[in-house]
């Protein structure tokens, strides 16, 4: 066990000094009690769903970005060479006839609990300022009287979403969007927006700033207050931020001299911790004590990081809904889930409902497939943390906190589980027990050298064994 931990130290440290080398910021660890406790918890779900879902799947295009005026690939508007303006407006109009009668979170939610998953991340308010709860402070929102859902009673979308999943188990987090494309408080109407930051000079404009601030405060605190337990604050546009804060990267996304963003987040969360204790925070890609943890997105890291953090990628090829998307391979995600949770990270997996609020049926089949490894083998996942060294050829490893270490082997598709299976880098103690999840037969070992072969016995390779297979060791030394 001493072992075990000075490596985990070693690695953490090592790190630390790589991520310094590469002039990343430090994380600043959070210092409240019940926010830590929290973390720890975080840390042990492993896996979420997060949804994007609004308007805009009613064109099947991506979320909100046609609507910023930059020309990247993902800002494209549909048909092409329609002009901006005439778009803008077309585009605002689908919150009028957004109308997903066939929406029933408690089938969302039903599905992510067979696949496993911990936690949700809900899209309440994107860019583009549409607003999926009933908030006050404006009518472009599912709730407004010109929207033609607004008169079923399940129009007040997130809360309906966060009670269904909650029911079955599975903690509510928040999305909420720090920039609003709507809002004349961040677009003012007056001057056309150049990209995708606020519009106007606050320094010239100061009192228009001030209402966007407490525009975003009072809309935080309502999702605070009327939504039941949130668990995590996931704030997205990491452009809204102190000038003090910026990097290489968010400096990229101004196209004109960058502002002072700040919206007050020490306000923010203070309000929002006092209504839920405990709160997670994750001012995402604004590197300091208001991001709890952080978030690669579409990526997996190559190494472990010394801080919590969690990958957050889509389950087919876009966020939002796409008519015809390609989803994921099940074994992809499967292999995914082990690669980063050998890292010490988290997965947030995301679908986008359809504007009659459905899912895709590709998506049922696959969290249902998912769910159908990760009930054999979710010990191996769930409560873990990384161990040294992560991964060793086609075997990734897991560390549960009573010290047992699980040895996860890599299936490639269609690939039939080998008559052995070996790793180095983890040592089991003498007499250490083995049993692969989903068997009841314990495992032969032996020391080969500076490897640790494992022999399947031929009952146990005969069984249809797919996207992994995971060994519990029960002592190492």
């Amino acid at each position: 066990m001493r072992k075990l931990w000075i490596m985990s130290a070693a690695l953490l440290a090592f790190f630390t000094a790589r991520g310094q080398e590469h002039n990343e910021p430090p994380y600043v660890p959070e210092t409240d009690p019940a926010v830590l406790q929290k973390l720890d918890e975080w840390e042990d779900w492993k896996f979420g769903l997060l949804m994007h879902w609004g308007p805009y799947s009613q064109w099947g295009v991506v979320e909100s970005w046609s609507i910023c005026p930059e020309d990247e690939g993902w800002t494209q508007r549909k048909p092409k060479g329609i002009p901006y303006y005439e778009y803008l407006q077309k585009y605002e109009a689908l919150g009028k006839t957004f109308n997903p009668v066939k929406f029933d979170p408690s089938k969302w939610a039903k599905a992510a609990k067979d696949a496993g998953m911990k936690y949700l991340v809900f899209t309440t308010k994107h860019h583009d300022g549409f607003c999926m709860f009933d908030t006050k402070q404006t009518d472009y929102r599912v709730t407004g009287p010109q929207c033609a859902f607004s008169n079923n009673p399940r129009s007040n979308i997130a809360k309906e979403v966060f009670d269904a999943f909650r029911k079955e188990g599975i903690h509510a987090g928040a999305y909420f969007s720090k920039p609003d494309w709507h809002t004349a408080y961040y677009w003012w109407p007056y001057f056309p927006p150049k990209d995708r930051n606020v519009n106007y000079d606050i320094k010239k404009y100061p009192e228009r700033w001030e209402h966007f601030k407490q525009y975003t405060y009072n809309q935080i605190e309502e999702l605070m207050t009327g939504y039941g337990k949130i668990d995590i604050l996931w704030l997205d546009g990491g452009w809204v931020r102190p000038r003090k804060t910026q990097t290489k990267e968010s400096l990229s996304w101004n196209k004109t001299q960058p502002q002072d963003q700040d919206i007050n987040m020490a306000a923010i969360t203070k309000m929002a911790r006092q209504h839920q204790p405990g709160l997670i925070v994750v001012d995402r890609s604004v590197h300091g004590p208001f991001e709890n943890y952080r978030t690669p997105e579409q990526q997996i890291p190559d190494k472990p990081l010394s801080y919590p953090w969690e990958t957050c990628m889509t389950m087919a090829g876009s966020w939002s809904y796409v008519p015809n998307d390609k989803y994921k391979s099940v074994n992809t995600i499967i292999h995914n889930l082990v690669d980063i949770v050998a890292k010490g990270g988290n997965y947030l997996l995301n679908v986008g409902p359809g504007p009659d609020g459905e899912l895709h049926e590709a998506a049922y089949t696959t969290m249902h497939n998912i769910g159908l490894w990760m009930h054999v083998n979710g010990d191996a996942i769930y409560g873990t943390r990384a161990v040294a060294p992560y991964k060793d050829g086609k075997v990734c490893f897991t560390r549960k906190k009573d010290g047992s270490v699980y040895a996860i082997y890599l299936l490639d598709e269609n690939e039939k589980l080998p008559a052995a299976i070996s790793f180095k880098g983890i040592t089991p103690a003498k007499g250490a027990k083995m049993v692969m999840l989903g068997t009841n037969e314990k495992l032969r070992w032996k020391q080969a050298g500076d490897a640790v072969e494992i022999s399947i016995p031929a009952a146990v390779q005969q069984k249809a064994w797919q996207h992994a297979v995971a060994i519990k060791i029960d002592k190492v030394s």
